[in-house]
């Protein structure tokens, strides 16, 4: 099923608005989703609304948060989420982050007590779109088995980076610190297809490519990933003074609970360390040198970090969004959700 980009936003702006979230709120919540599912990250878009429902309708989100800001230095703050949408806070929060950055050239605002905020690459372009670079890191659930050893202990902590070239051109770079993100195994799971045996092992530690025996997913680069995640876990956790590595709370254990989850983003403002003209035009450059690299034999063109991503976002703005049939007939439904997610194992069926 394809859906125009205006239309999948305003199904889930509905569906979430239905479920108790308030109207504004569940505009930015969907606004992040469509801006994964535009660019084909599906494992990060409409597939995700009827957890949050279930999560809004049970109270495990607070339908009215109390955000507050506090300062904590020229360049450094601290933005509380009440528990309230990941999403509406990460971006409030990047938002100071942004005026404090050009204020002062750097600004680094930890965004503590939150539930699951989506894709990361939406809040560093958030920068990024003021001449910036965005740096993001979030934490989330344990369901990785760190280098050597058989039992999960740190989530997929996502790591996202953005930077402005000249005029509208953006360069994105957003990645999970696990080989896939979990949100790919649901995907691979809603459209019963078989997954890469390097992403993921089952409840024996053993290497599979069924998405629906997945027990816990593998670390990208072995110890290199490993190091990546733990670092993640310690600014967007530790850091804050939150709950870490396998005691962050998990996504389905009880929805009527805030996560308390972290985040951190870093913002940069360019003019405070070169030209700021220069900055972009060497940003573009960039670009333009990587796609002027001679490609390996099997492949057409190297491509810059995150430029498959907009290439499928022109594709998607101009043919629609395709949309798995039963999330788009949930989303068209009466239905706020079936009672699918609470205290279910995370790698459940």
């Amino acid at each position: 099923m394809r859906v125009t980009k205006q239309k999948l936003h305003q199904l889930i702006r509905t569906k979430l608005s239905l479920a108790g979230l308030s109207p504004s709120h569940a505009d930015v919540v969907a606004d992040v989703l469509v801006h994964a599912d535009v660019r084909g990250v599906h494992s990060h878009g409409a597939m995700r609304v009827e957890y949050y429902a279930e999560r809004i309708a049970k109270g495990g989100t607070n339908v009215n948060p109390q955000f507050t800001f506090e300062k904590t230095g020229p360049c450094s703050a601290v933005f509380d989420g009440d528990n309230g949408a990941g999403h509406v806070a990460a971006k409030q929060a990047m938002e100071h982050a942004v005026n404090m950055a050009k204020e002062n050239g750097i600004a680094i605002v930890g965004v503590r007590r939150i539930g699951h905020s989506g894709s990361l690459s939406y809040y560093v372009q958030q920068a990024a779109r003021e001449g910036l670079i965005g740096i993001s890191v979030c934490q989330s659930d344990p369901m990785v088995v760190p280098f050597g050893g058989a039992e999960a202990y740190y989530g997929t902590n996502p790591i996202a980076f953005a930077a402005p070239g000249e005029g509208s051109a953006l360069i994105t770079f957003d990645m999970a610190t696990t080989v896939q993100a979990w949100g790919k195994i649901l995907h691979a799971r809603s459209k019963h297809e078989a997954i890469p045996d390097t992403w993921a092992v089952d409840e024996h530690g053993v290497r599979t490519n069924d998405p629906f025996k997945v027990h816990a997913l593998l670390p990208i680069a072995g110890p290199k990933g490993y190091g990546l995640m733990m670092m993640v876990d310690i600014l967007s956790g530790v850091l804050l003074g939150l709950p870490f590595g396998n005691r962050v709370s998990s996504m389905y254990h009880d929805l009527t609970e805030g996560r308390n989850l972290g985040q951190l983003h870093i913002v940069l403002d360019p003019s405070f360390f070169t030209d700021l003209e220069t900055f972009r035009r060497n940003i573009s450059q960039t670009m333009q040198d990587l796609n002027g690299i001679k490609p390996a034999p099997g492949f057409e063109q190297v491509l810059y970090p995150g430029q498959n991503y907009d290439r499928i976002e022109q594709e998607n703005e101009a043919n629609g969004i395709e949309i798995v049939d039963e999330i788009y007939d949930y989303l068209t439904s009466d239905v706020i959700h079936h009672h699918k997610y609470d205290h279910k194992d995370p790698f459940a069926t």
